[in-house]
């Protein structure tokens, strides 16, 4: 049965769409057959990072509603063997997604990958605690700004209480903090959090830091992850992430420029 990961934040423009389409790809990369879900009904972009958009005909809605199957909504990526991608509708209402159609498919869906990760549409409405409640880990995204630090509080405490392991009293939601946009200058220089701050207010594991890097909005306008582009800094970034996601013991890279500084001691406190 596959695990399914729900990538949330709880501000908008943090990064989460270019983070579960670098996640749902680098899995894929690393042989793991995955579906990526895209829960923001009426403002879909998962299409365009993932470069489908012109291959879109049904959608998670029809899926629910209209006696689509879910084969004939999921779109095989054309770069990697093991990715599919589940598009939002882009004319429904969010309402659309009920809960029990949402279970319903993500069964199917569970049935045949190794690995569902869910797109959620940032805060608390019905799109995300829908893809919070079927939540088996969740990497909650957020930029180190004290607004998008606050909302990602309010997000936590949503996993811990109405996720579906929650209502059954189940093993608690697995939690991940993923760090994007960081810049090492503008921290020494005040303008932005530690990490160490973030992780004191937010207290979950860190998976990952992605520094700032022009490569992610040229990716994105080219409709490729940019954890396919292994040349740059958050292409890298990304790729490590996956790999600390399946398990393996990665380094940080691209976020102290002293080589024995806090952030080492972070990284014990944080492990």
């Amino acid at each position: 049965m596959a695990t399914i990961i729900t990538v949330t934040s709880g501000k908008g423009g943090v990064g989460k769409t270019t983070t579960a389409a670098s996640i749902a790809a680098g899995l894929a990369q690393a042989g793991k057959k995955t579906a990526v879900v895209d829960f923001d009904v009426g403002l879909r972009n998962l299409d365009l990072i993932m470069g489908c958009e012109r291959r879109v005909v049904f959608d998670f809605v029809n899926v629910i509603h209209d006696d689509i199957r879910v084969q004939q909504a999921l779109i095989k990526d054309k770069r990697l063997e093991n990715l599919y991608v589940l598009p939002a509708s882009q004319t429904r209402d969010k309402d659309a997604l009920d809960r029990d159609g949402v279970g319903r498919v993500l069964d199917e869906l569970r049935a045949e990958f190794e690995y569902i990760v869910c797109d959620s549409p940032a805060g608390i409405e019905h799109g995300a605690l829908t893809a919070l409640y079927f939540a088996d880990e969740a990497v909650v995204v957020t930029n180190p700004e004290i607004s998008a630090v606050r909302d990602s509080d309010r997000i936590i405490g949503l996993l811990n209480s109405r996720s579906r392991r929650a209502e059954e009293n189940g093993d608690p939601v697995k939690q991940h903090l993923l760090l994007t946009r960081y810049d090492p200058v503008r921290v020494e220089e005040g303008e932005m959090l530690t990490t160490e701050d973030v992780l004191e207010i937010l207290a979950i594991p860190l998976l990952g830091v992605i520094p700032q890097d022009r490569s992610v909005l040229a990716a994105s306008n080219l409709g490729t992850p940019v954890v396919l582009d292994d040349r740059s800094p958050a292409g890298k970034a990304y790729g490590d992430t996956v790999q600390r996601l399946l398990g393996h013991d990665v380094p940080m890279r691209f976020i102290d420029r002293k080589p024995n500084g806090w952030f080492q001691r972070l990284l014990r406190r944080s492990a």
